[in-house]
């Protein structure tokens, strides 16, 4: 199995290596700094494990390539904190010689962090920060967004529990960039589809006791609580309207941003039925199996969520491009390449990356399997639909990004 993926890269990566211009990596080395949550309300999500994937992608990189790049991979706990994740950024760049910032969950950290990489010309490439403002007015000729976007979860999730009659909603929103652009796009989708929002309530980052909020969501009435955050905070404010007893009551929790570790943390007793945009599941194919067993292997039998894949596939596909170019220097020029070459990877597969810097590729909808239908350790979900990549994601010509013409 682990022979078949390479091949797989050795295939994807090939023209990569056919040659490029002759530039030059910058002190000999290519640095890459992965700048996420290690210890708050997304550490399980990315975290330690994001470091994992991508010390396994430059790895398989090298041993499927044979390429003679120095590669060196840093970490740091950005703590959810824009003006943390700013400054780590700044040293990096400035001091530490880091070329490439990867991972930035949490959108108000990724929407800062973009613009520093923009002022120094180096490059993010980002999987778990959800706003689709980063390839819309916020777009940058130095970033690219990998794993999903608020746009995605609102299209996938939102829609299909509107379709099956959930027609009214009550948002339970984080009160920061990501909730806020989900609710919006999520608002959208129901109102298009001739539902209605009854209201919504902004909740800290972080928050432990969600009570008062989910007794609000009660009062309105609404058939579908929408859950506009992620994390520690999902998995809090499931438990809790269970123990509220909303869903008994007659009310619909919809989760519109759920990973695999947050199911895990549930139990499928509490998480059974929730419907659930994806972009990746470890047990899809051979490949996503075999990847995903070396992965749990290093992060302490945990399987991987989509944006640890994405973690490993985004900066594959980087790797292909500073190698084709023979330069890491100029971030924009890098993206440019990584945008001219089609991306492929066994976790992914087949794609591309659009002018706005939106990463395209197959998402799907799944629910969360009974207790009874799980026969194995992280045998959750069952797939509903996919959704092809060209439908997936927010049209190009909708998201007023300046680079698109």
């Amino acid at each position: 199995m682990k022979r078949t993926m390479l091949s797989t890269l050795i295939a994807g990566l090939g023209l990569a290596l056919a040659g490029g211009a002759q530039g030059a990596i910058s002190d000999g080395v290519v640095k890459i700094g992965v700048l996420n949550d290690m210890s708050g309300p997304y550490a399980d999500l990315a975290g330690p494990g994001s470091v994992a994937a991508a010390r396994m992608a430059v790895e398989d990189y090298v041993k499927a390539t044979g390429s003679k790049l120095k590669i060196e991979i840093v970490s740091a706990d950005h703590q959810n904190k824009p003006d943390v994740g700013s400054s780590i950024t700044r040293k990096w760049i400035d001091s530490d010689g880091v070329d490439m910032i990867l991972d930035v969950p949490t959108s108000s950290v990724a929407l800062a962090v973009a613009q520093v990489v923009k002022e120094k010309n180096k490059l993010m490439v980002n999987s778990t920060g959800g706003s689709s403002d980063l390839t819309g007015k916020a777009c940058t000729p130095n970033t690219v967004h990998w794993t999903y976007d608020t746009w995605m979860l609102a299209h996938g999730t939102g829609s299909a529990v509107v379709k099956n009659g959930g027609d009214t909603w009550f948002f339970i929103t984080a009160d920061y960039a990501f909730g806020h652009a989900l609710e919006k796009d999520t608002s959208d989708v129901v109102k298009a589809s001739g539902g209605k929002v009854l209201g919504a309530v902004r909740v800290p980052l972080g928050t432990t006791d969600f009570s008062s909020f989910l007794l609000q969501a009660q009062s309105s009435k609404a058939k579908i609580v929408g859950l506009a955050n992620a994390g520690n905070d999902t998995i809090n404010s499931i438990k809790q309207a269970a123990e509220f007893g909303i869903v008994a009551g007659g009310q619909k929790m919809a989760g519109l941003l759920v990973f695999l570790s947050d199911i895990h943390g549930l139990g499928l007793k509490t998480a059974q039925g929730l419907q659930v945009t994806t972009t990746f599941y470890w047990d899809m194919n051979d490949a996503t199996r075999a990847w995903s067993k070396r992965f749990a292997a290093l992060n302490n039998n945990r399987m991987p969520t989509m944006v640890q894949a994405g973690v490993y596939a985004g900066l594959l596909h980087y790797l292909k491009a500073v190698d084709a170019l023979q330069e890491d220097a100029d971030g924009a020029k890098v993206v440019a390449r990584m945008k001219e070459m089609p991306t492929d990877d066994p976790l992914f597969g087949k794609g591309s990356i659009r002018a706005d810097g939106r990463k395209i590729h197959p998402a799907y909808l799944v629910e969360v399997k009974k207790p009874s239908e799980s026969k194995y350790a992280y045998d959750y979900y069952k797939v509903l639909q996919t959704i092809p990549a060209d439908q997936a994601f927010r049209p190009v010509n909708e998201g007023n990004c300046p680079l698109v013409k």
